[in-house]
């Protein structure tokens, strides 16, 4: 029987072995006096681990949180380290990679939702402290480590509804649903300490920003060049919270406020921090329009081009607007068969059931009224709306948000599971005495 952590480890070693001889002329104990840990057939670097405790040190002290002892931080950084080592050299053997192009794009398009252009935005990152090469490097990492815990976890992960229905009994008795806030923070930091002069300094400046946050100020723009809290780069975003999410002393504020409401300044040991309301959802009664709805689909193929299934489509709209009934010439005509069958009927369909040209194009129009060609991927169609009504969907609702919250419980125990396992199976051997 061959035992597997041997032969990991005796690569493990001959690895070292090799970047002994590769960095020559350093003499063998000079390279292993730089190794750290060896991770399967990878070794992390002493020089590595004092850049991730730097930067992670540098947060901490940004948040006004405690700073750990040194061995502590030290341990638990490397451990870090060590499970992130792990899934990425899992990722690549499974082919999972990013591209140059795609990782420009993703930049690219945070830099866009901050409200900057990419080059603005490597300005900011510089004016953190941040190099936009290791900004890049560790986005590389979260994309590629997530599209593997995808792939290994979360596209396996089912929810039933009688789970849902057991939620509902054991966790929503009073039916008022799981009300979720999109918040935005802004952290107008004081040490620990400080004079009163130096509070009173803070509290006005608190103020002031929230003056001009209730003006119009951009808030995204405004957390990124006053707030001390480390989501500024992500302009102030704190993402979507439901209460049991929220921090304590936010609690009451929000449960008040409203959408686009920016509070008053709210003291803490931190500082003040300045709430401002982005979204609600869940709270309260969710109507939706729903549109009975039918339509004549052609489809493109080799014989019929774009300007070929339009030009069948506006003969056929003719023909309705002659007279002909809209129900048979779908069954005649639709490409669409199991609609055609019903003469083109989609029955009630509320939003995002439909592709968004479709929706767009169906939310246009007046009851009766029949559409141009629109164009989907599923090639072209003339839509008509028979009848509109606003429905109560807050059942529906209430059901999707509990499965979704059930679903981010299954991921997150079972990513627990799946990344011990990864430890437990993987050969991993640390350096006590260099840390």
């Amino acid at each position: 029987m061959i035992d597997l952590n041997m032969l990991k480890k005796n690569l493990g070693l001959a690895l070292i072995l090799l970047s002994s001889i590769l960095c020559a002329p350093h003499s063998p104990a000079e390279v292993l006096d730089k190794i750290v840990a060896v991770v399967d057939d990878d070794v992390i670097l002493e020089n590595e681990l004092s850049n991730e405790i730097m930067a992670i040190a540098q947060k901490i002290q940004a948040s006004n949180s405690a700073m750990p002892p040194e061995f502590v931080l030290k341990k638990q950084v490397l451990e870090k380290m060590i499970i992130e080592r792990l899934q990425r050299n899992l990722a690549e053997k499974a082919g999972i990679s990013l591209s140059e192009e795609m990782l420009t794009n993703s930049a690219t398009d945070i830099a866009q939702r901050n409200n900057m252009s990419l080059e603005e935005f490597k300005d900011e990152l510089q004016k953190q402290g941040i190099s936009y090469k290791n900004f890049l490097d560790n986005m590389r990492n979260e994309i590629v480590i997530n599209q593997l815990r995808g792939r290994e976890i979360a596209d396996r992960i089912k929810v039933t509804d009688r789970e849902v229905e057991h939620f509902i009994e054991t966790e929503d008795k009073g039916g008022e649903g799981i009300g979720q806030y999109h918040l935005g923070h802004i952290l107008i930091a004081v040490k620990e300490g400080a004079s009163a002069d130096v509070i009173k300094k803070a509290l006005a400046k608190a103020n002031m920003t929230i003056a001009d946050l209730r003006s119009g100020a951009d808030f995204t723009k405004t957390a990124m060049s006053v707030s001390n809290d480390d989501n500024a780069l992500k302009g102030g975003d704190l993402g979507w919270r439901g209460k049991n999410d929220i921090p304590t002393l936010f609690v009451e504020v929000v449960s008040k406020m409203s959408p686009g409401d920016v509070s008053e300044p709210i003291r803490s040991p931190s500082g003040f921090h300045i709430i401002k309301m982005l979204e609600v959802k869940g709270v309260g009664s969710q109507m939706i329009t729903k549109s009975k709805v039918r339509h004549i689909l052609i489809k493109t193929n080799e014989l019929v081009d774009d300007a070929e299934a339009q030009k069948r489509l506006l003969a056929l709209k003719q023909r309705i607007a002659d007279g002909d009934d809209f129900a048979a010439i779908a069954r005649a005509h639709s490409d669409d068969k199991g609609s055609a069958l019903k003469g083109g009927l989609l029955d009630w369909v509320g939003p995002d059931d439909l592709v968004k040209p479709f929706q767009e194009a169906m939310d246009k129009l007046a009851i009766n009224d029949i559409s141009e060609p629109v164009q989907t991927q599923f090639g072209w169609h003339l839509i008509q709306v028979l009848e509109r009504e606003n429905k109560d969907n807050t059942n529906d609702f209430k059901k999707n948000q509990i499965r979704d919250i059930i679903r981010k419980r299954k991921i997150e125990e079972e990513t627990e599971l799946w990344l011990r396992r990864l430890r437990d199976e993987s050969y991993v051997e640390i350096f006590e005495d260099r840390l």
